[in-house]
């Protein structure tokens, strides 16, 4: 018997795994996810977009368009590469991040700062803002690569 031939790809392994960590989100308009990998294809960390540990995210805004900055969620809302980064507890040096939407710049500088190598991301729908391009500055300016996932997207469904 020789083995299947369909398996996906480490790309499509770690891009389902950023997917699924999304799926953990609470924010009702986007939802982002973030699975850091190891050069030996392994999984060293994992984010979604949610709250700060102790702040309730019934007591804080998901809201985004109120003229009140302080009931915009931009100000309390961490993303899911901040999280990942900060959930880690080895070493990130050489790694790659897949992410579910392209970095932000606040994003990238952790990413930087972390020792991330690559970034793979399956949305770049920011791609015109100038946080994108700032984002994509640094990236270029400090060596780290970026690139859009190219596999196929998972579908998870769960069933009762």
């Amino acid at each position: 018997m020789e083995k299947r031939k369909d398996y996906i790809s480490w790309d499509e392994y770690f891009m389902g795994v950023a997917a699924l960590s999304s799926m953990r989100s609470k924010d009702p308009s986007t939802q982002v996810g973030a699975c850091v990998a190891s050069s030996k294809n392994k999984v060293l960390t994992m984010g979604y977009n949610g709250m700060p540990i102790g702040c309730s995210d019934d007591d804080l805004p998901w809201g985004k368009e109120s003229s009140d900055e302080l009931e915009q969620k931009y100000l309390y809302v961490c993303h899911a590469e901040f999280n990942a980064i900060l959930n880690a507890r080895v070493s990130l040096d050489g790694s790659r991040i897949y992410v579910t939407l392209f970095p932000c710049n606040e994003c990238a500088k952790a990413i930087i700062q972390s020792g991330i190598k690559e970034v793979i991301y399956s949305d770049d729908k920011y791609k015109d803002m100038a946080m994108t391009k700032a984002s994509k500055r640094m990236f270029d300016l400090a060596g780290v690569k970026y690139r859009k996932f190219e596999g196929r997207m998972p579908s998870i469904t769960f069933k009762r």
